[in-house]
C-alpha cells in the first residue's frame, strides 16, 4: 500500500491545533472494535410504503437523511456506499468516515483492503487531495521540469524552510531524473508574517522561478506587489491538507509522499506508488 511515512528528519514547522470540522458533533457512539462494527451496523428496514402515491427513497438519501437529524450543522461533502458491505462512506474536508445506515455508529479508521494489500481510505483521501490541487491552475504555481516529465509532484514550501530549501538545491537531480516540481505557497508563520511578505514578494515577481530560487538561497528578492491571492489560497489548501510540515510533498495521484526526500529516494518513491496503481 502507498507509504504515508515522512522522512527521517524533523518538519520545519509545526503549526497549532486547527479547527476541525467534527468538533460540531455531539459525543458519537464509536462501535468498540471494527468487527463489531459491521455487525452492528445492519441496514434498517424500511417503513412500510402507502398502498398509492407510494415515492421511493434511495437508500443513500436515507443515510443522509439520519445524518442529518443526528448532526444538523454538520457539512457533509459526499456520501457513497463504502467498500464494505453495511457501511456508508461520508467526507468532511480530508476526513473519511463510515457510518452504519441508520447512523447509529461511526468507524473512525482505515479500512484496508488485505487481499490487495491496498488502504482503501488513503486512497479515498489522495482522490479528495487531487481534486482539490485539479482547482489549482500551473499557471498560479512554480513549475521547475518539462511538461512530459516521468512523474510530477506538488510541493507547499516555505522560503525560509532548511529542508525546503535543501529540496530546491538539487532542483535540478530530480529533474534529470524525470522528476517534475510544483511549488505552491506555505509561509509558516502565517498572513501578515516575513515569511508571509518572501512568498508574496516571488508569487508577484515577473520571474517567478529566478525569485524563488534567489530567495531559496537567501539572496535579496524585490519587492512586488499583487492581491496575494495566490499565497492565501496556499496556505488554506495547507491547512485543509492538516499539513503538519514542510515541505509537504503530494504525488500526482494525490498521495501524501511525506516530507523530504533525496531525489534518488524520491523517485525510488514515486515509482513504487506507480507500480501499486489500481489498474482498469
Amino acid at each position: 500500500m502507498p507509504s504515508t511515512t515522512r522522512a527521517a528528519e524533523p518538519p520545519c514547522y509545526h503549526p497549532g491545533p486547527m479547527h476541525h470540522a467534527l468538533t460540531t458533533l455531539r459525543p458519537l457512539v464509536v462501535a468498540a472494535a471494527f468487527g463489531a462494527s459491521l455487525a452492528l451496523a445492519a441496514p434498517v428496514a424500511p417503513a412500510a410504503s402507502p398502498a398509492t402515491n407510494a415515492v421511493a427513497v434511495e437508500p443513500a438519501d436515507q443515510v443522509r437523511a439520519a445524518l442529518g437529524k443526528r448532526f444538523p450543522t454538520l457539512r457533509i461533502e459526499s456520501l457513497r456506499a463504502a467498500p464494505v458491505a453495511g457501511l456508508w462512506e461520508f467526507t468532511v474536508g480530508m476526513d473519511v468516515y463510515y457510518v452504519s445506515s441508520d447512523a447509529r455508529f461511526i468507524v473512525r479508521g482505515d479500512i484496508v483492503d488485505l487481499a490487495g494489500d491496498r488502504n482503501l481510505s488513503e486512497q479515498r483521501r489522495a482522490e479528495l487531495r487531487r481534486a482539490q490541487l485539479g482547482r489549482i491552475a500551473e499557471a498560479d504555481m512554480i513549475v521547475f521540469g518539462p511538461p512530459r516529465a516521468t512523474h510530477t509532484v506538488t510541493v507547499f514550501t516555505d522560503i525560509d524552510c532548511g529542508y525546503c530549501r535543501k529540496l530546491h538545491s538539487q532542483i535540478a537531480e530530480y529533474n534529470r531524473l524525470g522528476i517534475r516540481v510544483r511549488y505552491l505557497p506555505y509561509p509558516r508563520a502565517g498572513l501578515g508574517s516575513e515569511s508571509w511578505q518572501k512568498a508574496k514578494d516571488v508569487w508577484c515577481a515577473k520571474d517567478r522561478n529566478t525569485a524563488l530560487t534567489r530567495a531559496k538561497r537567501d539572496e535579496a528578492v524585490p519587492h512586488a506587489e499583487c492581491d496575494g491571492a495566490v499565497v492565501m489560497r496556499g496556505l488554506q489548501l495547507g491547512e485543509l491538507f492538516k499539513l503538519d510540515g514542510t515541505p509537504m510533498v503530494l504525488s500526482d495521484d494525490g498521495f501524501e509522499i511525506g516530507g523530504y526526500l533525496t531525489p534518488t529516494e524520491m523517485k525510488q518513491r514515486l515509482d513504487l506508488l506507480t507500480k501499486q496503481r489500481p489498474r482498469g
